[in-house]
C-alpha cells in the first residue's frame, strides 16, 4: 500500500494518528497476505456502507474496533490473536467506558456472534465478513490469500482446518446481523463458503 493510502486510512483514524501509524506499521507485516491494511480499508468502508454511523450505538467505538481487530495477527497463533489485539486496544486506548467497549467488540470477532440488539456488534461483524460476500474472482483472491498465510501448513492439515472454520460458519443462524447485511450480503456468502467447502473435502 502506498504512503497516499496510508494518508487517506489516518484520516478516517477517530483518534491520535500516531497511534494510527503504529497501528497501521501491524497491518504492514511481512507475514499479512489477506489480513493487510487492504483489509482493514474494506472493513472500514463496508462499514460506511452498512450505514454504520447510523445503526450502531457508538460509531466510534465500532470504527476504532475495527483498526484494532487484526492489528495482532500471526497465523502460526491463530488462537491468540483476537485476545492479543484486544489487549493491544486496552493498553493503547485511554480508560473508560469506550474503551471497554472496544476491547469486548475485538473479542466478539473470535466468534462473530453478536447477541441480539447488539448494534455495535452487528455492524462490526458483519463489516469483517462482508468479504464472503464478494463476486466469485475476488472471493478466490480472498481464499488464496489466506492459504498464502498459512504456506507453512501442508495441504492436508490446511484443507481440514479451514473446512472447519467454514463448516462453523455455515453453521451460525446467520452470518449477517444488520439490516443491509442481512439483505445484501447473506445469500451469496453462503453460496461462496458452501462453494469453497465443497472443493476443500470434494
Amino acid at each position: 500500500m502506498s504512503g497516499d493510502d496510508d494518508s487517506a486510512l489516518i484520516e478516517r483514524f477517530p483518534g491520535p494518528p500516531a497511534l494510527a501509524r503504529e497501528l497501521l506499521d501491524r497491518w504492514h507485516e511481512p507475514q499479512r497476505r489477506y489480513h493487510t491494511a487492504a483489509h482493514l480499508r474494506a472493513v472500514l468502508d463496508r462499514l460506511d456502507e452498512l450505514g454504520a454511523t447510523e445503526y450502531a450505538a457508538d460509531p466510534v467505538a465500532v470504527a476504532l474496533a475495527a483498526w484494532f481487530h487484526d492489528a495482532v495477527y500471526d497465523p502460526r497463533d491463530p488462537d491468540g490473536n483476537e485476545e492479543a489485539a484486544a489487549e493491544l486496544a486496552e493498553d493503547r486506548l485511554p480508560p473508560g467506558g469506550r474503551t471497554a467497549e472496544v476491547v469486548r467488540l475485538v473479542r466478539l470477532t473470535t466468534t462473530h456472534d453478536p447477541a441480539p440488539g447488539d448494534t455495535n456488534g452487528a455492524a462490526l461483524c458483519d463489516a469483517d465478513l462482508g468479504v464472503l460476500a464478494s463476486p466469485p474472482a475476488a472471493y478466490a483472491v480472498y481464499a488464496a490469500e489466506v492459504r498464502q498465510e498459512y504456506g507453512f501448513v501442508p495441504d492436508a492439515a490446511f484443507r481440514a482446518g479451514r473446512a472447519g472454520v467454514l463448516e462453523r460458519l455455515l453453521a451460525l443462524p446467520r452470518l449477517f446481523h444488520t439490516p443491509y447485511g442481512a439483505a445484501h450480503w447473506e445469500a451469496t456468502a453462503r453460496y461462496n463458503v458452501t462453494a469453497e467447502l465443497s472443493l476443500l473435502t470434494g
